[in-house]
Formats: structure tokens, sequence, C-alpha cells
């Protein structure tokens, strides 16, 4: 038996139907070809582990994965002292503890012709080279492995946990002024950055996670600022010395996606005086077309009764169909806001929850029975509904926004169809709260749909107000 069988067929376990014993099932019974152990098969060989018994796959010194990986882990975490270093026990515990360790240690080895192994990013950290801070890891490479790794490091307490998405821009900050040319603009943009975005995307994380969205965002502000001054110096400008006529000049000559990004930048300039004032056009907030009501209630009816398609796709895009939700929100749900209240199914997106029609229920509540990523350290004990490759992430949005698309759900046009449906048929401030949107934006999508409930009173209609008794008549 070649090696990739007989590997495979070590890690089949279960109940031998031979004694009964919850084992490794290496062997097959002559009669029915039924997997049994390799007592009942008369294997001479055993596959036992020398250390902890445990039978499975055995590697050198007749150890299991579990026990060579936390033997590799001691090498690679060593402080000097042979043992690991204290700083580093909870991640080493958090790896051996995951469900499948041969994941581990297959990503712990350096592979051949690859640069972009954690192998000796482990050992500096195990050597106290690398600081266990969030700005050490900013300039570290591989950038990806790099970012991996520090998400480990929050998700097992060695590091302070900070947004997924401020740790990618700061990151990428810190590459983006290396490579301006010009020292000047560089310390621009480095102020910039620190005094006006960044402190924008910390309150907002106060808030809530920060969107792959909204990182853009930021990213493009301060990329077409370092523009912005790039075209000032080749017109013979400085920001001291821009005018009216410049700015204006600017504008013309680049689309609207430019003048909108650009906005921020120049409004901070004129506060920190480092312009003068201007007149800045307004920001322009375009809309999409609503996907027609009969053909979003059509997609539906594709995904409910698509068995043949997969199902991490179909439960997402049966959320946005029917509740009117970004991907950048779906992704940010737990499986602790699906609610089983007896024969009922609740999606929590909101207050109160929204109920969950039959077969969008049953396709949800088997979706969390079948979720993947969760067999390694990353998220072994994760929450998520859609649980990502990152330690504590969820799925990445645009990651899920292409298996949503490839099943050909246009999900800007779905959602903006399903949350027009949703306000003619119930007041905005219900809809609102209920599935999370602001009563501004409900109230707007009304009034554009020519909604009957814009005098509505949000509130408990049903209780009634303090000090009110019912008008006494003379016949009462």
């Amino acid at each position: 038996m070649c090696r990739t069988c007989s590997d495979r067929a070590v890690r089949t376990r279960g109940i031998c139907p031979g004694c009964g014993e919850d084992r490794a099932l290496p062997g097959r019974r002559p009669a029915d070809g039924a997997a049994i152990c390799t007592t009942c098969a008369g294997f001479s060989q055993s596959f036992a582990c020398a250390r902890c018994g445990f039978e499975g796959k055995l590697h050198a010194g007749h150890l299991c994965t579990r026990c060579t990986f936390a033997d590799s882990l001691a090498v690679l975490l060593d402080d000097g002292t042979g043992r690991i270093r204290p700083e580093l026990v909870p991640l080493a515990d958090s790896l051996l503890a995951m469900d499948n360790p041969l994941s581990g240690l297959t990503w712990s080895y350096t592979r051949n012709g690859r640069t972009d192994s954690p192998e000796h990013l482990l050992r500096r950290l195990g050597r106290g080279e690398i600081e266990l801070t969030h700005e050490a890891f900013h300039t570290l490479q591989p950038w990806r492995t790099a970012s991996h790794l520090r998400e480990l490091l929050m998700a097992c307490g060695v590091l302070p946990a900070v947004d997924k998405q401020i740790c990618s821009f700061e990151r990428w900050l810190a590459g983006h002024l290396a490579d301006t040319a010009d020292p000047d603009h560089a310390r621009i943009i480095y102020r910039f950055a620190t005094w006006e975005v960044l402190p924008r995307l910390r309150a907002r994380a106060e808030k809530k996670p920060i969107t792959a969205a909204g990182r853009r965002h930021a990213g493009d502000q301060v990329k077409h600022a370092t523009a912005f001054l790039r075209w000032l110096s080749e017109h013979g400008l400085t920001l001291s010395t821009c005018r009216q006529a410049d700015i204006d000049a600017w504008h013309a000559g680049h689309n609207e996606h430019g003048r909108n990004t650009i906005r921020a930048f120049l409004l901070w300039c004129m506060a920190s005086k480092l312009t003068r004032r201007f007149r800045l056009p307004a920001a322009v907030i375009r809309q999409a077309a609503p996907l027609p009501q009969r053909e979003r209630v059509e997609l539906l009816g594709r995904i409910l009764t698509g068995h043949d398609l997969p199902l991490r796709p179909r439960v997402a895009a049966a959320v946005v169909l029917l509740y009117a939700q970004p991907l950048s929100r779906v992704v940010r749900l737990t499986v602790d806001d699906v609610i089983h209240d007896g024969d009922q199914v609740l999606l929590r997106l909101g207050e109160p929850p929204s109920p969950v029609p039959g077969p969008a229920a049953d396709l949800l509540l088997s979706w969390i029975d079948k979720r993947d990523n969760m067999n390694t350290a990353t998220n072994r004990n994760s929450r998520w509904l859609f649980p990502g490759r990152r330690a504590g992430q969820p799925m990445h949005s645009d990651a899920l926004a292409a298996l949503v698309d490839g099943l050909g759900i246009p999900t800007v046009a779905a959602r903006a169809s399903a949350i027009r449906q949703h306000v003619l048929e119930m007041p905005a401030p219900v809809v609102a709260d209920a599935l999370g949107y602001h009563q501004v934006t409900t109230a707007k999508l009304a009034a554009q749909v020519g909604g009957t409930w814009s005098r509505y009173a949000s509130g408990d209609h049903l209780r009634s107000p303090s000090e009110w008794a019912p008008r006494r008549t003379d016949g009462s």
C-alpha cells in the first residue's frame, strides 16, 4: 500500500464493528469490506504514538502528529533556555488545541522554494527579536504571514485586540510613506493619516467592526491626497500657494470618485491652516438601481430550491434577498444571532429579531451544522456564521461576494430591491429597527417609493402614555 492510501486509512476513526472499541480503523473486514481496527484486522504494525498512545499517522520517532507538532513548536518558540518563551505559551497552547494538528504542522514547516513560511518569524518571536507590539508587525515580511501570525496572537490574548482593518491600514500606510519620494509630501500625508484618517477609523471601530470597504476608502483618501500633492508639484504649486482656480482645475480633470475622495484631505488642509479657504463641490452619493421585484422573488426561489448549488453562498444570498443586508454585515453574523424559538426560527439583525420563513430556516440551520474553516487553530470554537481563515475573524466579505456573484445574484441591486419592498409593507422606523438601518435612510427610501407610512409614529403602540386615562362620558 502506498503512503497516501496508508495515511488515508489510518485517519478513519470510529467504533470498530468487530470489538466495539473507538479507535483508528485502517483495516477492512473481508466479508463486507467494513472498516475495522488493527487488532481485528490482524495487523502486526502498530499505529499507536510512542508518547501518548493515540492511534493515527506516525512521524519520526513513532510519534503522532500532535506530539510531533508539540516538539516542533518547542524548537521554534525556544527562547534560548530550552523552553518556550513564557509570553508565547498561550500561542503554543492554542495551536496545539486545534482539531487538525496536521494543518498546523504543515503551516509551520518551510516549503521548498517558498519564502513565506512562518518558521523564521516564529523563531524570531521565540528569541525575542520581534517585540510583542502591533507596531513591530507593521514592517514584517512576508506581510501575509505576519498578518496571520498577528491575528493568532490577538486571538490567544498575547497581543491586545485591534480591529483587523486598522491593522491592515497601518501596515499599508508604513509602506506607502516609504514609497513616497518627496519627504515633504510624506510628512504631510503622515500628519493627515495620523490626525484625520486613523482617528475616524478608530472611532468607528469602537461602535462596530470596520468593513473592507471602509478600509479601502481610507486607503483611497491617502492615495488621492498623495496624488494631489504630486499634481501640485508638477504645476509648480504648493498647498500654501494653491488657489481656487487650481482646485477647480484639479476637480475638472478627475472623475467623480476622485472628487469625492479628495474632499476629506482638502477640508483637513483648510482646518489645519495649510491652505486658504476653498469652495468645494458637494459630495455626490449615488444609489444603485433596484432589481425588479418579480426578478428578486425568482432569484430567491432558485436559491431556496437549488439543492445542487453550494450551501454557503446560498445562505448568504438568502439573507441578502430576504432582509436587504449588505455582505459586509452578513459576514459579521454569529450562530447566536440565529434564534430557535420552539417551531420558529428568528434572525437577529436588529430589534426585534426577524422571523425566518420555513425553507430559509431549514437552509440556515443546515449550514450551521456544516460550517467550514473550523478544524484549525484559526477558528476552532468560532461563533461566526461564516468563519474565516484568519484567527478570530469571519470570512472576508469580498470572498463571500465572489461566491454569491457566482450564483448569478446581483447583491447590490437585490438589496436595494428588498429594502424598498420592506418600506412599502411596513413603517420606515420599524424596518430600520428590525434590519439595522438608520431611520433617516429608511424614511428617505419610503418617500422615494411612495410609501404610505410617512406619518407613522415609532414606538410601542401597545403601551399607553404616562398619566393618560380614557375620557369618561356621561354613560360610563
